[in-house]
């Protein structure tokens, strides 16, 4: 799948403070549905080895925005996985999820219902293809100042599932 946890972190951690749940019930309610938490765990980064971008965006967002209550409570949720496992921390998706959730309903620019509007037609996905785009660009350019061709993966190690037959056949 790609792209999606913006938009699902964002989703679960401000339903969650809509409804007005406190961590340890989310945290709760997640574990006994079997769902994992969009936006918590990391695979090499831990509470011991933080992830600086997450530490970067909470600083800047706690000093600069008007408002951080998701925010706030994931970073509630943090504490309460973390007990489980280390690397069960706020990562970088969920931590820029919560503070776009933040800006959009608090930076007064946007009623409510339109940052709630923005959020569910999935406005943080937009920002997760933009920021691949610019980074294809980029490989884009320096294959071209290199004077190489344009990377083409190999077509056998590529896998659809379609009823089509393949170009070969």
């Amino acid at each position: 799948r790609f792209g999606g946890a913006l938009d699902e972190a964002a989703r679960m951690f401000s339903d969650a403070v809509d409804r007005g749940d406190d961590a340890k019930t989310f945290v709760k309610n997640m574990r006994n549905s079997n769902k994992l938490i969009m936006g918590i765990g990391h695979k090499i980064k831990s509470l011991t080895n933080p992830d600086m971008r997450v530490t970067l965006v909470k600083e800047f967002a706690k000093k600069h925005f008007p408002a951080t209550e998701t925010l706030d409570f994931a970073l509630e949720v943090e504490q309460i996985t973390t007990q489980k496992k280390a690397s069960l921390i706020l990562n970088v998706d969920g931590c820029i999820a919560c503070c776009f959730v933040d800006l959009l309903r608090n930076c007064g620019a946007f009623t409510r219902e339109e940052a709630d509007e923005s959020l569910a037609n999935g406005c943080l996905n937009g920002l997760f293809v933009l920021g691949r785009s610019v980074g294809f660009i980029g490989h884009f350019l320096d294959q071209k100042r290199l004077k190489q061709g344009l990377y083409r993966h190999p077509w056998d190690d590529i896998s659809y599932q379609t009823d089509l037959p393949s170009p070969e056949a």
